[in-house]
């Protein structure tokens, strides 16, 4: 259950982190509630799925995973907003891979 709390929560961080620039930026609510609940279910399935990858690999594959379908929508109509959109999934799933396992592999303090 821990696992599933810290996903969802780093999740939600990395969602608003994404839609603060899509909010300056006067897009629609429908793509900005979109790109924060992606955010949510890629934090979810970062921080529950077992790939024996590095963290920072597996947050940007899981994230690009779940991109997947939205993208080749939005490539349809728009391919130069993809651009910013990959850097965005790049980075942020990388950040989100990285913090959900060192959040959930902390080690308790040792006394010395």
């Amino acid at each position: 259950m821990k696992k599933i709390r810290i996903g969802l929560l780093l999740g939600m961080v990395a969602g608003i982190i994404d839609v603060i620039p899509m909010i300056i930026q006067n897009l629609t609510w429908d793509a900005n509630l979109s790109a924060f609940t992606m955010w949510i279910v890629v934090g979810f399935l970062i921080a529950t799925v077992d790939l024996n990858i590095n963290s920072i690999l597996k947050g940007i594959l899981i994230a690009f995973l779940v991109l997947l379908p939205s993208a080749i929508f939005i490539a349809w109509r728009e391919p130069v907003s993809l651009i910013p959109i990959v850097i965005m999934t790049t980075i942020l799933g990388g950040l989100l891979g990285f913090s959900i396992n060192k959040t959930l592999t902390k080690k308790p303090n040792s006394k010395k």
